[in-house]
């Protein structure tokens, strides 16, 4: 668990944000209207209580299940959590560890915006891309309605990527 489990909370907040500026009248609101078929009558009916409270509720999933895509130091916990020294930072796995640490940086290598930017991005092309592009082939949607809402989560995954791997503390030990 992350020492300041705050900050997921405000990476959250990103997709809102950007949803503000990228769907609404600064950039593509009138595009991806006519894309996804609706009119402003039918947009103007919906409860934005339960829209923004999902969006938030669902971007705070994300926004955790993204820390293990750009958080390298995760994959520690998936490989040694397993061991009872894993809870004791005196055990020879932590001076094993320590160890490669002082030699490699193992906790601080890849620890900065770029990186995390890079992979959020990556997740975004790789994984989230081909979703909404097989959704809206069954949906008989255009390429530009595809490329709208890819492009919306490629700039989310990666600005929230590159703010989750810049400032999330992890619980190592000191070296």
């Amino acid at each position: 668990m992350p020492l300041n489990f705050w900050l997921v909370f405000v990476v959250a907040l990103i997709p809102l944000a950007i949803g503000f500026l990228y769907y609404g009248p600064v950039m593509f609101h009138r595009t991806w209207m006519r894309e996804a078929g609706l009119t402003e009558e039918q947009l103007a009916g919906a409860s934005m209580l339960k829209i923004f409270g999902l969006t938030y509720l669902f971007s705070f999933f994300i926004t955790m299940a993204l820390q293990m895509v750009v958080i390298h130091q995760f994959g520690l916990s998936g490989l040694f959590a397993m061991l009872p020294e894993w809870n004791d930072p005196g055990s020879a796995l932590w001076a094993d560890l320590n160890a490669l640490h002082a030699k490699w940086d193992m906790y601080a290598r890849h620890r900065h915006f770029g990186h995390g930017a890079l992979h959020g991005g990556m997740f975004a092309l790789m994984f989230v891309w081909p979703i909404i592009a097989i959704n809206g082939l069954f949906e008989r949607k255009s390429w530009k309605y595809i490329a709208i809402h890819t492009g919306y989560w490629f700039l989310c995954l990666t600005l929230m990527g590159g703010v989750l791997c810049q400032w999330l503390q992890l619980p190592l030990p000191p070296v």
